[in-house]
């Protein structure tokens, strides 16, 4: 099986990095992730956040931008993800007044996909990062796929969250299999067994860790990227577990 460059998305260490962020990425790196994708940068500028980076040994799988500051800065975020090296400028989150309905869905993955348009020009890629609340059906159609369907696949391409899709109650490797050639990134969230549906580290929930791999090979994913909202245990203990359990698997 292909070995997948493995990325930690600072979200998960958000209580970390606000206080000390160099010293967070340096932890980060003695555990053998290969990147990080960025949810804020600690105050610092593209230049620093690259030089930070390459003394570590680590890079750039992507970074979350909010659809504000697109419609807000777009040069500006351009500018600075070309200084930063970054490829995948990724949207993570839609507020309900943002979508409501599929004409909703299709007007934001218009506006999506005008925003990638541009990104694509500057030799950049943009990514919409999934919740489960895309999976509301509108006449049998789910939001997530009619906001995909309403912009060119080369100017908006996926984030496909695992734990999120199958929150939503559908199969993360049939998602993947279904977007093959438009998912770059994958973000590998396990969930927990049980009711609640709680947040798990990678290895020690119920998804097919293994499948989800074999089905990003055969779609083209470049980076896979280890997320946990909420953690049981410090999340820098989290987040080394579930490293230390995709190398269990071979998969590291």
């Amino acid at each position: 099986m292909k070995r997948f460059p493995i990325a930690v998305q600072l979200y998960t260490l958000r209580d970390q990095t606000a206080a000390d962020f160099p010293g967070t990425l340096r932890e980060v790196a003695r555990m053998g992730y290969d990147g990080v994708e960025f949810a804020g940068y600690g105050g610092l500028g593209a230049g620093e956040l690259k030089s930070l980076l390459e003394g570590l040994g680590l890079r750039c799988a992507g970074a979350h931008e909010g659809i504000e500051r697109l419609e807000q800065a777009l040069d500006e975020v351009i500018a600075f993800h070309r200084e930063l090296g970054n490829r995948y400028v990724v949207v993570p989150w839609l507020g309900e007044d943002r979508w409501g309905g599929p004409d909703g869905w299709r007007k934001v993955g218009k506006q999506l996909g005008e925003f990638g348009g541009r990104l694509r020009e500057a030799g950049l890629h943009l990514c919409y990062h999934n919740h489960s609340f895309e999976f509301q059906r509108f006449d049998g159609e789910y939001g997530l796929d009619i906001l995909y369907a309403s912009a060119p696949a080369d100017a908006l391409q996926a984030e496909l969250d695992t734990y999120w899709v199958k929150h939503g109650g559908e199969d993360p490797i049939a998602y993947i299999e279904r977007y093959a050639g438009r998912i770059p990134l994958i973000h590998l969230k396990d969930m927990a067994a049980g009711e609640d549906r709680a947040f798990a580290e990678v290895g020690e929930g119920i998804l097919d860790i293994p499948g989800i791999f074999r089905a990003a090979e055969n779609a083209g994913t470049e980076w896979i990227i280890v997320e946990q909202d909420v953690c049981q245990r410090p999340p820098l203990e989290s987040v080394q577990l579930s490293l230390e359990n995709l190398r269990k698997m071979g998969l590291a």
